[in-house]
């Protein structure tokens, strides 16, 4: 266990560890196996103490920390965990001789957990002995009840020395019930796992041990250990460490191949090759290859593929991964039984989180946006940095409206910030007083204007009225009338219209600036005017039409806007309650449609409730899963879920496979009930 606060979660399993679980397993060594691990790698065992720079409140945060690592060549390359070393302003790596040396960072791998150091051996005195260095081992070669020694610091008491046995060499960690493999969240959008499959062992390992090196009864490094508690503790393997230190040395960084899937195993659909595609990237090389969810992949540029556990995915992960970038491949699969074959280029794996920063000005902190933060976070697309953070009593929270933690500032002053630098430039280069600061607030095209001094802002609110205007707006204040120079115009500036509306159909866009409804001026300038335009509307029906005057590109235009119902809420939607199973299911609502990005023809039934302990909840589907598909059949509406149901209690198959969408992809959860014991 390393310094980084997210580990730290892992560390209250520390207390139930058993102190004595080392000793147990000391005596069982072979009798020269620690002489042999210490005269061979402790030598080159390095105490990491390190700054550590986080983020939290809308401003940077640094405290100490510190880990353990090893030397692993002649010119002191250094292996530790990513959550050690990364995000780190400062790195002391200490000699169990008590040398001291600087190292800077090489590379950070965060999906292995690793990063590569490099000792600053230039400012050794001259005269100095070679730096000691361990070979690494091959960790495909351990065996459940091999000996292993755990090397580190743990609790920073330095160069300690445990002793203990593998308990599994293989493992994978996975949700409590099985039905998905699960990553582990080093930070937010920071994830680790999917590559490794972790040599789990009972050698006692504290916080601090994290990066420090495995060792087998020869001498040699088998795994970099990354967490462990109550008597368990789990290594990435050396195979996976010098795969990595390879790319680095000869490439600079890791690059890895990605095809834009997910898998899982094949077992349950009595398959004994093959893996199932689980979810596929919209846009990826997969999906442009024509694969779909419930594809059965049997080869990759040539390699069979055999995933019938959970064990096996890494592997496949790992195989994608080490194709050539660019280089097209050939997928053949299984689509309903029937053999086909597909090509893909394989693209560059990018990262999964985006640099960090602070913008004290501001008083915000923002992230650059990455594919998958865009994914994950529903973003239309890259542009912007993310607001990760807002700091009390400075101007971005004094601004009108707020900025909150969740925006994407996409301009500021009027130059457009795609990235962390541009953002800091385009403060920097704005004067005393105000300024427009350009915001997408999840679907809305939102100015906030910014003040250098703290003023007060106020709460946007209120509920949707009878009669509905499909659009999102902002009231035009003084300032902001100012920032887009349209003189003394009082009014509301559209900030979202919600597709497939009326108001969108009438030609409404984002930036018109509505000064009168049906003849009447629309005096509106102060954020407290904001609920104005609702109020008006509401006191219309639904089915009228109302004329908008409008202000765009400085000229005066009317649009005539139906006026519809106001769409139904998630508490308004049908749903109906799975009783054997024990789940409920409801309608997906037009506003779901709306707020998820979804396209108006996505059809699928919101899961709002499983109740704990169901069969339902022990197959894993979770509320808020999208049912797409039961049985291979699309599930538009309730009707046809009903319909597939009854079908389902008649015949009583042995699994029942149900396709979800789960936060940015898709999943298979495979229900399998004791139909002896269902409910009647």
């Amino acid at each position: 266990m390393g310094g980084r606060a997210v580990t730290m979660g892992f560390c209250l399993l520390w207390a139930l560890a058993a102190p004595s679980a080392c000793y147990a397993t000391l005596a069982e060594a072979p009798p020269n196996a620690v002489d042999v691990a210490r005269a061979r790698v402790y030598p080159a065992l390095v105490n990491i103490t390190v700054v550590v720079r986080e983020f939290g409140e809308g401003r940077s945060i640094r405290r100490p920390a510190g880990g353990s690592g090893v030397v692993v060549t002649p010119q002191g390359h250094v292996l530790t965990n990513y959550h050690v070393a990364g995000d780190t302003t400062r790195i002391i790596c200490t000699m169990p001789n008590g040398e001291e040396l600087e190292a800077r960072v090489v590379a950070h791998d965060p999906l292995t957990d690793l990063s590569v150091l490099k000792l600053r051996t230039e400012k050794r005195p001259k005269g100095s002995k070679p730096l000691a260095y361990a070979k690494l081992g091959n960790s495909d070669a351990l065996r459940v009840g091999d000996t292993v020694i755990a090397m580190g610091n743990p609790l920073m008491l330095s160069s300690s020395l445990t002793v203990g046995v593998v308990s599994n060499p293989r493992r994978v960690f996975t949700d409590f019930l099985g039905s998905e493999m699960e990553s582990m969240e080093l930070d937010d959008d920071v994830r680790t796992g999917l590559l490794t499959r972790w040599i789990q062992h009972d050698a006692l390992i504290l916080p601090g041990n994290s990066g420090g090196p495995l060792v087998n009864p020869a001498g040699e490094v088998v795994g970099i250990n990354e967490l462990g508690g109550a008597g368990v503790g789990f290594a990435i393997p050396s195979n996976t460490a010098a795969k990595v230190l390879r790319k680095v040395l000869t490439q600079g960084r890791v690059r890895r191949g990605w095809l834009g899937l997910s898998f899982m195993p094949v077992r349950k659909l009595g398959y004994a090759t093959g893996a199932l595609v689980s979810s596929v990237v919209p846009g990826s090389a997969g999906s442009r290859a024509g694969l779909l969810p419930g594809d059965i992949v049997t080869h990759i540029a040539g390699h069979p593929v055999t995933v019938r556990f959970f064990e096996q995915v890494p592997d496949l992960y790992q195989l994608i991964a080490d194709l050539h970038v660019g280089k097209r491949v050939r997928v053949n699969y299984l689509r309903n039984g029937q053999k086909r074959t597909c090509s893909a280029v394989v693209e560059l794996m990018q990262d999964f989180a985006g640099r960090q920063d602070e913008v004290r000005r501001l008083g915000i902190t923002a992230k650059e946006i990455t594919e998958y933060m865009m994914r994950v976070r529903r973003l239309p697309t890259r542009n912007g940095v993310l607001v990760t953070g807002v700091r009390a009593g400075y101007p971005a929270e004094a601004a009108i409206p707020p900025i909150v933690e969740g925006d994407v500032i996409t301009a500021v002053g009027g130059r457009p910030t795609p990235t962390l630098k541009d953002l800091a430039a385009a403060v920097a280069a704005l004067p005393e007083g105000k300024a427009a600061v350009d915001l997408r607030r999840k679907n809305a095209d939102v100015v906030s204007i910014v003040r250098l001094r703290q003023t007060t802002a106020e709460e946007e609110g209120g509920e949707l009225p009878k009669a509905w205007l499909g659009i999102r707006t902002q009231v035009v204040t003084g300032d902001l009338a100012s920032a887009l120079r349209l003189g003394n115009v009082k009014g509301f500036r559209v900030t979202e219209v919600y597709p497939e509306t009326e108001a969108a159909r009438s030609g409404l866009k984002a930036g018109d600036i509505i000064l009168e409804l049906n003849g009447e001026g629309l005096d509106a300038s102060r954020p407290q005017d904001e609920e104005d335009l609702r109020r008006a509307v509401e006191n219309l029906g639904v089915g009228d039409v109302a004329t908008l005057t409008i202000l765009r590109g400085g000229e005066r235009k009317q649009i005539s806007v139906k006026l519809e119902a106001t769409p139904a809420s998630a508490g308004q939607a049908r749903k109906v309650t799975q009783q054997e199973f024990e789940f409920t299911v409801r309608e997906i609502t037009r506003m779901d449609r709306i707020e998820n990005r979804w396209p108006p023809n996505f059809k699928g039934l919101m899961v709002t409730e499983v109740v704990s302990g169901g069969w339902a909840q022990m197959a894993g589907l979770r509320g808020d899963d999208v049912i797409l598909g039961l049985q291979g059949k699309p599930m538009p509406d309730l009707a046809s879920f009903q319909t597939e149901m009854q079908r389902i209690l008649k015949t009583k198959p042995a699994v029942i496979r149900i396709f979800v969408r789960r936060r940015e992809g898709t999943h298979f959860v495979f229900l399998q009930p004791d139909w002896d014991k269902i409910a009647k």
